[in-house]
């Protein structure tokens, strides 16, 4: 693992390669940013916004999810993977909504992953992107950059890679940090065919020695 004198030196060059990182779920409030979230589970950003333009124009509030027969809600989702499963948590995580947070998404991380459907990663990318606070929710393309950039262990769970950017860098990055890195594993240290030869970051990385042995 690298110093926190490295990993910021690091992070300066993830930001120089993707300044304008950003949340690309679509959505105009915590209630939608939060579907959203739990609905890209296993899913593209792309494939859920694509499902989300019309799901959003017809269910607006979680009344509404709760207003059509599960059928109907499955239907609208079926483009998605786990559909089955998202279309009864999305449901059971609007009746919590109602019936304990008068139909609001509570801005609290103990309040949040009380949600169906809504475990740590979900529960940051909300605080983090709709509230404002300082945050780092670990995805897939986090926890792989962070491994490879050797700011946490290969063998480290998703909350260790967590934890571990939260020692490395200062609080007030957090939340930039996060979607640089997210852009940094989507469109350049990508899990298959990264793109190695024109990476800035490659002499120091991980991945290079796992090639080259």
């Amino acid at each position: 693992m690298i110093s926190r004198k490295k990993a910021l030196q690091t992070m300066e060059i993830v930001f120089g390669l993707f300044p304008d990182a950003h949340c690309e779920l679509a959505h105009r409030n915590a209630f939608e940013l939060t579907i959203a979230v739990l609905l890209s589970a296993q899913t593209t950003d792309i494939g859920v916004n694509k499902v989300t333009v019309s799901l959003f124009e017809k269910y607006q509030t979680p009344h509404d999810y709760l207003a059509v027969p599960i059928e109907e809600l499955e239907n609208d989702l079926r483009a998605i993977g786990l559909y089955r499963t998202k279309a009864k948590n999305v449901r059971k995580l609007c009746e919590l909504l109602i019936s304990d947070y008068d139909g609001q998404v509570p801005d609290a991380y103990e309040d949040l992953i009380r949600l169906p459907g809504v475990g740590r990663k979900t529960a940051n990318v909300v605080l983090s992107v709709w509230f404002g606070m300082p945050r780092i929710a670990v995805d897939t393309h986090v926890e792989r950059v962070s491994k490879r950039l050797k700011f946490a262990r290969l063998k480290d769970s998703v909350v260790e890679v967590e934890e571990r950017l939260m020692v490395l860098l200062p609080e007030e990055m957090w939340c930039r940090a996060h979607h640089a890195l997210i852009f940094f594993g989507r469109y350049q240290c990508t899990a298959r065919n990264p793109k190695c030869m024109n990476c800035p970051l490659f002499a120091a990385c991980g991945y290079r020695h796992k090639k080259e042995n």
